[in-house]
């Protein structure tokens, strides 16, 4: 008797064990749908709200009144010129405009000893104009422009005078100073001034090539 439920007790255990190994399991649904962020909004905890809006990044004009409404022009053959233009920028801070011709002159083209040189053949003809390089400018928002140059020959590269005729100076004050080895302003700047025809021209200024800080501020603040 006690066989018989010996052996009935573990027929019973048997499908019990059956029963346990056959529980399902739950499998991952792969069709469920996936969140997609629409490219023109964001999501967020609640809800969706419009992207930022991307900044304009196109180029602003300059301000020429946050330099005063001031400009430095100048034309410097060898770089003596700008020398004196940057230091006149860097007090006043001005903008700068360099006069490029549109055929460098050379060591050749410089030469005050031959007749048949570029420059002396320029300087020798009142009329000559040479052609100008650099790419126009405009002058508006601007109240004051100091302009500058070397001394060939006692007066102005006939390349200031291209410039200035190109262009209207109406309420502008003009500023003219010049480099040289030994030579004054002389008529360099009434010239340009006639030329010019427009614009309110002051009495020039001649600089030698070693002309300090101090030299330039002091002419500059004695114009006020």
């Amino acid at each position: 008797m006690k066989k018989k439920i010996s052996i009935l007790a573990v027929i019973l255990l048997v499908l019990g064990l059956t029963a346990c190994g056959n529980t399902e399991t739950p499998t991952v649904n792969e069709n469920t749908e996936t969140h997609t962020v629409d490219s023109t909004t964001e999501e967020t905890g609640s809800g969706k709200t419009e992207a930022p809006v991307e900044e304009d990044n196109s180029e602003e004009k300059v301000d020429t009144q946050a330099n005063g409404g001031v400009l430095v022009v100048y034309f410097s053959a060898t770089g003596t010129t700008k020398g004196v233009a940057e230091k006149i920028a860097g007090i006043t801070g001005a903008d700068t405009y360099e006069i490029k011709a549109a055929k460098e002159y050379s060591a050749a083209d410089l030469n005050w000893n031959d007749s048949d040189s570029r420059s002396t053949k320029e300087q020798n003809d009142a009329s000559a104009r040479p052609e100008i390089g650099s790419e126009a400018i405009s002058l508006d928002g601007y109240s004051t422009i100091y302009i500058g140059y070397p001394i060939w020959w006692g007066e102005e590269p006939r390349i200031m005078d291209t410039f200035v005729e190109s262009y209207n100076f109406d309420g502008i004050t003009m500023i003219p100073f010049c480099t040289s080895g030994s030579s004054g302003i002389g008529r360099s700047g009434r010239n340009l001034a006639d030329n010019a025809g427009s614009g309110k021209w002051l009495d020039g200024q001649r600089f030698g090539a070693g002309a300090s800080e101090d030299e330039i501020r002091s002419w500059i603040e004695g114009l006020q």
